[in-house]
This record gives structure tokens, C-alpha cells and sequence, in this order.
């Protein structure tokens, strides 16, 4: 007969044998087996345990932007007590949907590649779409773009600053991998001074990069890309690198939720009071001392416009004609200018004209004549408070962010100049299924406007030659002009991804 015999205690439990009646030996082997069974099943029980815990720890981590701080917070329900008019209205809140984060994919690294962006936000936003696709086709890992901080503007800010830094190395983890930094051998050697360093070629085929960077990355591990500004083709590139230029564009670049909330904001305030325009007014000081242009300007202005060109030595052009420049279509209009042509375009005077610029040079004076035409002029400073926009003093290109939101939610979108802002905005309602972009020609316009001024055209004459020169320029769709061997005149691939665009049937035009 069998009995249970304690033989001692081990935190707290009891720990027995099985003692038999006879065969001295025989119950020893049966007494040891039992053991090294009970503590095999022990270390698969801890070990399965593990497993399970490391897997929900995982999976909590992936899912942490939607659950994280409940988890850090505690559920409530389940630790506090609630009353039934909280729970209610918790109930009327909506789930919200888990992000789907794409699987990585998986590539053997050629080496890393650093890029310093140059130029406005506009400019580096659509640099990053180019840095994006370079790295991801030459299979190597992108380092978080910097930003220019020795530009005009002297924006401090930092890619953080601006997008969603972690959205946008998650969102394309299936692509390309991306980090924040170097990893720490390699940071310590490029803190030293050891990286290679070097502009690419502009408007350049991928190719130029499979047989000229590739190789360069592979000896160094680490490259270093010193100026980003148009370095890739906008044209002749496969069908998969044209969407995926599309897809850092339209998807991966998402600005900070700070910078979102504000142009939700913005947007709501303008809505309550009907329709708005978006009217891009490239009048500031800076846009007017580097194209030269001085139409309207007293001498004392133009002295000081000069001044500014002269005194920035990557501003190359230094003698310019203005006149001249103006009958080329080459200048941004006044606010003179832009005020005769949105009558003469038939602008409802009781339209809200939202201003995405920066200061208006010559300020109330120069803006007096399109306040006089179309009374509801704001700007962003005037919809939102000193505390509101306080974080955006001196960050010129978080301001320009803030704009940028509200250009692709408005009703009409009507650049002065064919700028980068202007350029990517348009590209960008276009996927947003051709919202109308009016697209101003400036060397027809001006050349209507000398005459009407000079009274050589009624304004009904003048009117009507303005809306037939634009009735086809309204953001429609439409094939994107190609010169060979003269990149910089045709059109820009960011102003008309048209390989990303769902195209209606019968509304491709030539123009």
C-alpha cells in the first residue's frame, strides 16, 4: 500500500514522495522520475508563460499609439469605480480602429544614407519623397533627413518638429528601413569627421544612382547626400518608383498631430463662415529680392530689395531686369495685380480670401486695393491667437505646415507664383480627386493687365480674355509636359503625379 510522506517545505508548500510498501530500489527510480518529470512540466509551464507574456508585450508595443496610454492608465472599468452617466457617454464614443503597421521588409543592407535637405518646406518635403525611393532602390537604410536650418528663413526646426516621425518610419518599414540615427560605431565616426560628403547630380535617372552612389556606399557604409533639391528625374523612372514617391507624398509625410490640430482648427473657422479661397500671395520680402522683381516698388525699396539679393551669395542672380522679367511671366503678381484678376474671373467679393504667405511686403498698403475688393481677407493670424501660434514664431517652415493644410481643404487654391508651395499643393489636390487649383498664366496676364491699365481694353474685353485663358486651368486633368534634356521647363512630377491619379474617363487633356 501506498502513503504520502512529507519530507520537508519550500516556499511555503509541502514537497512529498511516494513512498511503497516493497522493492526498496524500484520505488527510488519511481520516486526519482516523478521528480524530473515534476520539474520538466515546472520549466515548461515558465517557459510557456514567458512566451505568452513576451508575445502580448509585443503585440501591446505595436499597438501602443491606440492602446498604450490606456494600458499606462489602468483600464478604469476594471480598477475604479464608474458612474452610469460616464459609462454612457463612453458607449457614444467610437472605437478607434488599430493602426495597421505593413510587415518589414526584409534585405540585406548595402550601407546607410545621411541626406541634409535644402530650401523651404515644399522643397524638402518633395526631396524627402526623392531620398525615400533612392534608398529603398538601392536597398540601404535611410537615416532621418535633416532639415535646413541655414536657409533664409533660419528655421530651427527639426524633422520632428514638422512630421510625424514615427509614422513615417513605421508606414514605410515595408519598403525601406529607417532610423532615427546611426547606430553608434558609425554616429562616433561621422561626429569625427569621417563621412564622405557629396551633392548628386540634379534631375538624375535612378540608374545614375545604381552606378555612381551605390558603389560609394558600399566602400564608405555610410554616404552622406549634401544637397537634395530636385536630384531625381521627373520623368523616364518605372511606374513602382513613380508611386512611391507618391506614397512618402501623400501618406508617409503626415505632419505633427500639434500642426494637425491647429489646421483642423483653422479650417473649422473658416467653414462656419461659408466657401473660402486659398490665395498663395508670393509677395515677401524674400520672394521679391530673389526674383528681382520690383514692379510697384518705390526706389527706396528697390535699393533695399538690391541690398537683400547681394548680401545671400547663393542667390546667384544678381542683375536682373525686372521689366522684363515681369513680361516673361517670371514674376509673382501684386496684390494689385491679383486683385484685378479675381474680379475679372468673377471671385464672389463675399468669398473669405485666407492668405497662405508669410509678411506682405509694403503690408497694409500694398494689400489696400485687394482688401478694398474683397473685404474678408484673413490670415492665420488673425483666425488664431497670440497663444495659439506662439509655439510657430520663428519656425517659418511649421507656419508654412499650418498653410499647407488649409490650401488642400479649401474650395479654390490660387498660387501667384509657380513656386514650390505652389507646385506640391496643386499636385496634391489633384489626388484628392482634382480639387480646383486655378493655375495663373503670368505672361498672358500681365500683358492684359498693361492693357486695360493703358485703357486699350474695356473691362469687359479684359474680363472675358482672363476667364477664356483659364477655363482650361483649373487643376483637371490633364498629361504632364516632358522636354527632353531641359528638366527645369517642363513640368514638375510633384505639381502632376499623373501615374498616381485615378483619371476620369474623357477629361485627359494635352495642356
Amino acid at each position: 500500500m501506498c502513503s504520502v510522506e512529507g519530507i520537508g517545505k519550500k516556499g511555503g508548500m509541502r514537497i512529498g514522495v511516494i513512498k511503497g510498501g516493497g522493492g526498496g530500489a524500484s520505488g527510488g527510480e519511481r520516486v526519482e522520475k516523478w521528480k524530473k518529470s515534476s520539474r520538466m512540466k515546472v520549466w515548461i509551464i515558465r517557459a510557456t508563460t514567458s512566451v505568452l507574456l513576451w508575445t502580448c508585450i509585443v503585440q501591446l508595443t505595436t499597438l501602443g499609439e491606440t492602446w498604450g496610454p490606456r494600458v499606462l492608465k489602468g483600464c478604469p472599468s476594471c480598477f475604479s469605480h464608474q458612474d452610469s452617466s460616464v459609462s454612457a457617454i463612453e458607449d457614444k464614443v467610437p472605437s478607434v480602429p488599430a493602426r495597421v503597421i505593413p510587415p518589414k521588409r526584409v534585405y540585406k543592407n548595402n550601407g546607410y544614407l545621411m541626406v541634409s535637405c535644402n530650401g523651404g518646406l515644399n522643397q524638402m518635403r518633395a526631396a524627402i519623397c526623392d531620398m525615400v525611393t533612392i534608398a529603398r532602390y538601392l536597398n540601404v537604410t535611410l537615416i532621418v533627413p535633416e532639415l535646413d536650418k541655414t536657409s533664409f528663413w533660419a528655421d530651427p526646426s527639426e524633422f520632428q518638429d514638422i512630421f510625424d516621425v514615427n509614422h513615417f518610419i513605421t508606414s514605410l518599414r515595408d519598403e525601406v528601413r529607417i532610423l532615427k540615427e546611426l547606430p553608434p560605431r558609425l554616429k562616433r565616426r561621422v561626429e569625427m569627421g569621417f563621412v564622405y560628403s557629396m551633392p548628386p547630380i540634379s534631375w538624375s535617372d535612378i540608374s545614375y544612382y545604381h552606378n555612381q552612389i551605390l558603389p560609394l556606399i558600399q566602400k564608405y557604409k555610410v554616404i552622406h547626400l549634401n544637397r537634395t533639391d530636385a536630384r531625381l528625374a521627373n520623368n523616364g523612372q518605372s511606374l513602382d518608383v513613380q508611386k512611391l514617391r507618391c506614397r512618402v507624398n501623400f501618406n508617409a509625410l503626415r505632419f505633427t498631430p500639434q500642426i494637425e490640430e491647429l489646421g483642423k482648427r483653422v479650417i473649422k473657422l473658416l467653414r462656419q463662415n461659408g466657401p473660402f479661397i486659398v490665395l498663395h500671395l508670393r509677395y515677401e520680402m524674400d520672394m521679391l529680392a530673389f526674383s528681382g522683381c520690383t514692379q510697384g516698388c518705390n526706389n527706396d525699396e528697390v535699393e533695399d530689395l538690391t541690398r537683400m539679393r547681394y548680401a545671400y551669395p547663393w542667390w546667384k542672380e544678381k542683375i536682373i531686369n525686372s521689366d522684363l522679367k515681369r513680361k516673361d511671366g517670371l514674376c509673382p503678381l501684386t496684390p494689385e495685380e491679383t486683385a484685378l484678376i479675381l474680379r475679372a474671373l468673377d471671385i464672389d467679393k463675399n468669398y473669405q480670401i485666407y492668405i497662405a504667405a508669410g509678411e506682405i511686403y509694403g503690408g497694409d498698403k500694398r494689400m489696400a486695393s485687394l482688401a478694398a475688393a474683397y473685404p474678408k481677407l484673413v490670415r492665420k493670424e488673425t483666425l488664431l491667437g497670440p497663444s495659439d501660434l506662439g509655439f510657430f514664431q520663428n519656425h517659418s517652415s511649421q507656419m508654412a505646415a499650418l498653410d499647407y493644410l488649409v490650401s488642400l481643404e479649401s474650395d479654390i487654391f490660387i498660387p501667384t507664383y509657380d513656386g514650390n508651395m505652389a507646385k506640391v499643393v496643386q499636385g496634391h489636390r489633384r489626388y484628392l480627386g482634382f480639387k480646383q487649383t486655378i493655375l495663373l498664366d503670368r505672361r498672358l496676364l500681365v500683358d492684359l493687365i498693361d492693357q486695360y491699365n493703358n485703357g486699350s481694353l474695356s473691362w469687359i474685353q479684359f474680363s472675358d480674355a482672363v476667364k477664356e485663358t483659364h477655363e482650361r486651368r483649373r487643376g483637371q486633368p490633364s498629361k504632364r509636359l516632358v522636354i527632353p534634356d531641359r528638366p527645369k521647363e517642363e513640368d514638375y512630377f510633384y505639381a502632376n503625379p499623373e501615374e498616381c491619379l485615378q483619371q476620369p474617363d474623357g477629361q485627359l487633356s494635352s495642356t
